[in-house]
């Protein structure tokens, strides 16, 4: 008989993604409890994560979603209380939740990702940003957003200047700086890779106007979900291997989701998720369950990656 460990399942959080890691967290707190293990939980919104108790703890398991959760802060206190932790370490969750650092590191590695730049809302005029964007020689739609959250938060897909202007001073209310990005149409492609290993990959159709928070997590949204991906078998092996790349160079562990775009025969990496949402309509589930890893495997091999920096 298997050990039973003491998990402490981390969850909800102060991040605008707090609903969905609450989700999250409750479906894998059923799934551990069933897989034999002790489970407790935490709330940083109740309780500070330098509280937690280490002689009670054997695994951290991360359902945090959002800033403080997949950002590296998380991971600094679980690494200080030297507690074995799921998902990625400090520098990778820190570098990948930051789309600024984590293109320049695919650039630099020889990977294709939409055209970008960074813009600061506070230095910088309206007038001047959209001088900018000109200057850079975007074309019409772009896409702006928050450099550093998740699950598509404030995302904005600008057809023409007015929008460009009404979503600056929207989105300067809340960020100081913010990524504008060429938009990719094409296929919607995302990749779950799991303990170095890319496990499949599926596409998206969303029925609103791109992959948005709706999208994600509404069932109303009625995204379809084609899984596998409709690509070539040539295609398909390409993309694997392009996810199984970020994965290593990112310095990730245990399961990530890296979202592509697929157009005219490119696949252009948009970002790599380091905690992917484990909810009942989340997609790292969807495409282990087609390759026949039910949620508790899942969360199996998930749990028996924990580890801390070495």
């Amino acid at each position: 008989m298997k050990k039973r460990k003491k998990v402490l399942v981390v969850l909800g959080g102060l991040s605008r993604e707090r609903e969905v890691s609450l989700k999250s967290g409750k479906a894998c707190i059923k799934a551990i409890k069933k897989l034999g293990h002790y489970v407790k939980t935490l709330d940083p919104k109740n309780k500070p994560l330098n509280q937690i108790n280490k002689n009670q703890t054997d695994i951290i398991f991360n359902a945090l979603h959002g800033k403080y959760g997949e950002d590296g802060i998380a991971q600094s206190n679980f690494e200080y209380l030297r507690i074995p932790y799921t998902h990625s370490g400090v520098i990778s969750s820190m570098n990948s939740m930051d789309k600024i650092i984590s293109k320049n590191i695919f650039i630099s590695n020889g990977i294709l990702t939409p055209k970008f730049l960074h813009l600061n809302l506070i230095e910088d005029s309206v007038n001047l940003i959209k001088s900018k964007i000109i200057r850079k020689k975007f074309k019409l739609p772009i896409v702006l957003k928050p450099i550093r959250e998740g699950s598509s938060i404030d995302v904005n897909i600008c057809s023409n200047y007015s929008k460009i202007s009404s979503s600056l001073k929207i989105l300067s209310k809340n960020y100081k700086e913010i990524l504008c990005e060429e938009f990719i149409g094409g296929q919607e492609i995302q990749v779950a890779v799991i303990n170095k290993k890319a496990i499949g990959s599926i596409e998206l159709k969303p029925k609103r106007k791109f992959y948005d928070y709706k999208a994600k997590y509404s069932k109303s949204a009625k995204t379809t979900h084609i899984m596998p991906a409709n690509l070539s078998k040539k295609n398909y092996k390409k993309v694997m291997k392009i996810a199984e790349r970020v994965h290593k160079i990112m310095g990730c562990r245990g399961v990530t989701r890296s979202d592509f775009k697929f157009y005219k025969n490119k696949f252009y990496l948009l970002e790599i998720n380091t905690q992917p949402g484990m909810t009942s309509l989340s997609l790292v589930p969807e495409i282990a369950a087609h390759i026949g890893i039910n949620f508790m495997k899942l969360l199996e091999l998930i749990l028996k990656d924990a580890s801390t920096a070495k």
